[in-house]
This record gives structure tokens, C-alpha cells and sequence, in this order.
């Protein structure tokens, strides 16, 4: 059997044993997730939405979500993948890294929290931000009492050593008026905060506010749920994207359009998130080295 590596070293402890059998061609992801999590001894409830299946998992003995007040802290990852590309940093390492995480809270004291694999957030064709599996999530979460969660979105986090805490709801929001915009401009501002409160409190020395492209946050926003993409980034190429963005601060705006981005020069794109949605997007590109980092930053935003 072949595993996931470190630096030489087979990475064998759940779930990354089954790390490359979950980016190969022919993988059923959603079995793969529903027979993984009881392996791991984690609590999880199915959460069909509007044709997409969303996988809960929350503490044993709690109270199942959205039954009652929900848990104030929701850190997800999406478990789909573009046609064609093994997904191995988009995004089957913050899938397996939140696995990691959920595992360690459930044996530690921790504030109320859950964590969700989302379904469908790659969009295909024309398909807008309506279709996203976190639109129809979002309202499901919002009626169910959970409009004021902190919601941390975990997204192409593992290849890099260098957190990047996204700016990109800045350029969606920017237009909007209203007492309601201004609502989740606070609120993200608090989960922006929040998220630089847990870096530091780790002594993480490599993290930058950068605009990203759109992940869930696009159909949580939508869906009147605020919510704070992390990501990662090798040290150049995010201290290299930092000062294109100082000096051109409209390529926020082209980053984050699908039209726009099309047109961008494409060596002015990370190359790492160049290799998202690809045949290039393999294992072999990762930089588990890295990823307790970012398992350590997700346990840590549950206890702040």
C-alpha cells in the first residue's frame, strides 16, 4: 500500500492512510467520508440540502445541530473536487486535516463546535453562486438558529508554510449599503480578528491578509451567513502575490470575478493556485511538513 509521505516518512495514522485512495481517479468521496469517520471514532450526522449531501460531525453527547441552539464555532471544508483533477490541495488536504482536528477536540475540553464537509462548492459551466452547496447550507444553517456562528472556511491548505487569512468578502461587500452590510462588515471584521488572535497566540510568524479566490464563503455570504476563508501559500509566492496586490490594488477585484480572473495574465496567479481545479493538482505537490500548522490553527480557533 502506498501512503502520503513527510519528509521521507509514510504518514500511516487516520486519516491519511487513506489519503491517496481518496484523490484517486475512479474515488467515491462521499463513502469513502461516511466509512472513514466512524473509523476515526467521530460523531457525525448526513445533512442532505437541495440534492447535495453535507457531512456534520460535532461532539459525542451533544445535542444534534440544528435542534436547539447551535454550536458557535463551524470550521468546514469542501469534499468535491473539479472533473479531472485529483483535489489533492483542492481540497482533500483541509478535508483530512479538519478529520485531524475534529479527532483532537473530541478528546479535549473545547467550546461548542462542529465541523462541516460541504458538498458541491465547485461550480461548473455557468452556474452561479445560487447553485453553490454552501447557499442552500447557509440558509439551512441561518433558520435552523445558527445565523450568528463563527464560520471558518478551510480551502487549498496544504501546500504552503505561510497562512493566508482572505480579504476577499472586502471586494464583494464594497458596494453594499444598508444596516445589513454593515452588520457583516463587523462580523467579518470579528472573524478576521479572531483568526489573527489564534495565529499569534500559536507564535506563527508567516501570516498575511491577501484577497483569495472565492470558496464557500461566496454562498455562505449569499446566504446572509458570515464566513472567513483560510488558505495557504509557499512563503514566495505569497510575499510575491503581497506586493502585486500593494501595487495594484484592482486585481482584488479581477481576483475574485470569474470573468476577470479569465482574463488575467497567468504568471501574476500563485502558481500553486494556478494548479487548482487541474490534472496538477496532486500529492505531489503538497508540503505535509506543513500541515500540523494548519491542524493546530483550526484547534486553536475552537478555543478562543
Amino acid at each position: 500500500m502506498r501512503y502520503l509521505s513527510s519528509r521521507g516518512k509514510p504518514l500511516t495514522d487516520p486519516p491519511f492512510h487513506r489519503f491517496l485512495e481518496f484523490i484517486a481517479p475512479d474515488a467515491n468521496r462521499f463513502a469513502m467520508l461516511r466509512s472513514l469517520l466512524p473509523e476515526m471514532g467521530l460523531n457525525y450526522q448526513i445533512f442532505p440540502v437541495a440534492g447535495n449531501r453535507h457531512f456534520l460531525i460535532f461532539p459525542s453527547g451533544a445535542a444534534l445541530p440544528l435542534q436547539g441552539r447551535g454550536p458557535a464555532m463551524v470550521l468546514t471544508a469542501h469534499y468535491d473536487r473539479a472533473p479531472g483533477s485529483p483535489g489533492a490541495n483542492d481540497n482533500s488536504a483541509a478535508v483530512f486535516l479538519l478529520l485531524k482536528t475534529a479527532q483532537k477536540l473530541s478528546l479535549r475540553p473545547a467550546g461548542p463546535w462542529m465541523i462541516i464537509l460541504t458538498d458541491k462548492e465547485e461550480l461548473q459551466g455557468d452556474q452561479g453562486i445560487r447553485d453553490q452547496g454552501a447557499y442552500s447550507l447557509g440558509e439551512a444553517l441561518r433558520q435552523g438558529g445558527m445565523g450568528s456562528a463563527k464560520v471558518f472556511i478551510f480551502d487549498a491548505c496544504g501546500a504552503g508554510d505561510t497562512l493566508v487569512i482572505s480579504t476577499g468578502a472586502d471586494m464583494l461587500l464594497r458596494n453594499e449599503r444598508g444596516a445589513g452590510a454593515l452588520r457583516t462588515r463587523s462580523s467579518m471584521q470579528a472573524l478576521r480578528d479572531q483568526a489573527l488572535r489564534a495565529a499569534r497566540n500559536l507564535g506563527l510568524d508567516r501570516v498575511l491578509l491577501l484577497p483569495t479566490p472565492f470558496s464557500d464563503d461566496a454562498g455562505f455570504l449569499r446566504a446572509g451567513l458570515s464566513a472567513q476563508v483560510i488558505t495557504a501559500l509557499p512563503q514566495g509566492e505569497a510575499s510575491a502575490f503581497a506586493s502585486l496586490v500593494r501595487a495594484r490594488p484592482e486585481f482584488s477585484g479581477a481576483l475574485i470575478s470569474r470573468e476577470q480572473a479569465r482574463a488575467l495574465e497567468p504568471s501574476l496567479i500563485p502558481e500553486t493556485w494556478r494548479r487548482l481545479n487541474t490534472g496538477g493538482d496532486t500529492h505531489y505537490k503538497l508540503s505535509p511538513e506543513h500541515f500540523d500548522m494548519v491542524a493546530r490553527f483550526a484547534e486553536e480557533l475552537c478555543r478562543g
